[in-house]
């Protein structure tokens, strides 16, 4: 059911989160295997935590659920975009819309 995907050495692999009606960069997470397959299966994201070491669903918490409309991966097999339609507030667990809030640098 899922291609042959390239994990890092945790077993992790990154995933872009878009809206899918704007094309905005909500936040970047991680999945492992079982959070992919539960993302795919429910149509809900899902997410492996690097801090907390353990699977969590976005808007568990929050009522900030997204609703997965597509996924890809890229060239190099390593990289996941998900499009999503984000539901509630925001995708940020600052509260903003997304987590790309600040900027570095812009000439």
């Amino acid at each position: 059911m899922i291609p042959e995907l390239r994990y890092n050495e945790q077993g992790l692999i990154p995933a872009v989160v878009q809206d899918v009606n704007t094309g905005e960069v909500l936040m970047l997470a991680y999945m492992n295997e079982t959070s992919l397959k539960k993302t795919i299966e429910t149509g809900k994201t899902h997410f492996w935590s690097r801090s907390r070491r353990k699977l969590w669903m976005k808007g568990e918490t929050s009522g900030n659920v997204q609703d997965v409309r597509e996924i890809l991966y890229d060239c190099d097999e390593d990289t996941l975009l998900v499009k999503v339609e984000q539901a509630g507030e925001g995708a940020c667990h600052t509260g903003n819309r997304t987590c790309f809030f600040r900027s570095l640098h812009k000439p």
